[in-house]
């Protein structure tokens, strides 16, 4: 069986540039109706304190920060689950205007939300394709995703980092057109 690769991943070493790749994507695409989200460093004196989730319109949300309570734990961060599940939940995923979705990240603390998770597989899993960043490292669903069928895989480096951006350009438009 010959499965459409319709699901885009890219992954690369932290700081290379993958969330970079994403919003420039999430730009250029703009046509296609992307909903999904992105992350940002929150920093404070120039030490990262934590992470900020922004959707695609602009709402913001609070991944994680290393001064917040909970049980959920990502090195020196506490993730906030119950936040990011409230802010997974205002992004219309399935609304039949949208074309493309993009995810910035697959990583160990989105991977703590089990809606998370659940809600990967079925954006992965539908007519929409799918264009996002996963670690580099990780086990479970991170490395189960890698093994997808449907996947076209990228690994972003400083070499390729301008070729890659219309590499992939050029393949969602492809399949969008």
């Amino acid at each position: 069986m010959n499965l459409t690769k319709k699901n885009f991943l890219i992954t690369g070493l932290p700081g290379i540039g993958k969330t970079t790749l994403i919003t420039k994507l999430s730009q250029e695409l703009s046509g296609f109706h992307p909903v999904g989200f992105y992350t940002e460093e929150i920093r404070e004196k120039g030490i990262r304190k934590g992470f900020e989730l922004i959707s695609l319109d602009g709402r913001r949300g609070l991944l994680s920060h290393i001064n917040i309570k909970s049980p959920f734990r990502v090195g020196k961060y506490s993730v906030d689950i119950k936040g990011f599940q409230e802010f997974l939940d205002s992004i219309p995923f399935f609304d039949h205007a949208v074309r493309l979705i993009i995810i910035d990240e697959i990583g160990k603390m989105e991977c703590l939300s089990e809606r998370f998770k659940k809600l990967l597989n079925e954006v992965l899993d539908s007519n929409k394709p799918v264009v996002a960043t996963i670690a580099f490292k990780g086990g479970g669903l991170i490395e189960e995703i890698k093994k997808r069928g449907d996947i076209k895989f990228f690994e972003i480096t400083h070499a390729n980092r301008k070729a890659l951006l219309l590499g992939i350009l050029g393949d969602v438009r492809r399949l969008l057109s």
